[in-house]
C-alpha cells in the first residue's frame, strides 16, 4: 500500500482524493484514447514510409547505374564534374501543418522548375543526361520521404511520452490514490467505531 503524504484523515481530505481520482480516471481515458488513435495513425505513415522508400531506392539505384556508366564512358572525370554544377534548377517549397491527436505535423508541396541539363552536350554521355532527368523527377519524392519520415519521429516522439504518462497514472496516480482513500476510509470508520463504543460506555454509566 502507498499511502500520499500531506493528507489528515477527514471527510474533506476524502472528498479532494475523491475528486482527484475521479480526474485521474478521467485523464488516463483520454490519454489511452489518444495513445490507440496515435498508434494507428503512426502505423499508416510507416507504411507509407515503406512504400515511398521502396520507390525511391529503386529510382536512386536507377540513377547511381547510369552515373557510373557516364563515369566510365567519359574520358576526363572534370567533365562530369563541371556538368554538375551547371544546372539551373529551382525547387520551391510550400509548408503546411496538420494536427493529428495534438501533434503538429508539416507537409511539404514541392515544385522543381528550370533546366537541369545546363551544359553542353559534346563532352558528356547520354546516360549522364539520363540519370540526371531521372534524379529531376524523383526529387518530389525525396522530398516527401523526408516529410514522411520526420513525422514518424515526431509521432513515435509523442507516442513514447503519451505511454509514459498513461503508465505514470495507471501504475502510480491512480493506485495510490486509490490506497490513501482506503487508509482514510478505515481510519474514519475506526474513529467512527470507537465514537459509539465510548458513547455506549458513557450511556451506560448514566443509566
Amino acid at each position: 500500500m502507498a499511502i500520499i503524504a500531506g493528507y489528515n484523515p477527514t471527510k474533506m481530505a476524502l472528498l479532494e482524493l475523491k475528486n482527484k481520482h475521479g480526474r485521474a480516471k478521467k485523464g488516463h481515458k483520454l490519454l489511452k484514447d489518444k495513445q490507440e488513435g496515435l498508434m494507428k495513425a503512426f502505423m499508416d505513415v510507416i507504411r507509407e514510409v515503406q512504400a515511398m522508400r521502396k520507390k525511391v531506392e529503386a529510382e536512386l539505384g536507377s540513377v547511381f547505374q547510369n552515373l557510373l556508366i557516364a563515369s566510365a564512358v567519359t574520358p576526363h572525370p572534370e567533365y562530369i564534374e563541371t556538368a554538375l554544377m551547371a544546372p539551373r534548377t529551382k525547387v520551391d517549397l510550400e509548408v503546411t501543418t496538420q494536427n493529428v491527436m495534438s501533434v503538429k505535423l508539416a507537409n511539404i508541396e514541392s515544385k522543381v522548375e528550370g533546366n537541369i541539363l545546363g551544359y553542353g552536350f559534346s563532352n558528356t554521355s547520354g546516360e549522364l543526361d539520363t540519370a540526371l532527368l531521372s534524379l529531376r523527377e524523383i526529387l518530389p519524392l525525396l522530398i516527401q520521404l523526408a516529410v514522411l519520415e520526420k513525422k514518424a519521429e515526431r509521432m513515435a516522439d509523442e507516442l513514447e511520452r503519451t505511454r509514459r504518462r498513461v503508465n505514470a497514472l495507471e501504475h502510480v496516480m491512480i493506485p495510490n490514490l486509490e490506497d490513501t482513500m482506503k487508509f482514510i476510509k478505515q481510519v474514519l470508520e475506526e474513529g467512527a467505531r470507537m465514537e459509539k463504543i465510548v458513547s455506549m460506555i458513557v450511556k451506560a454509566k448514566t443509566t
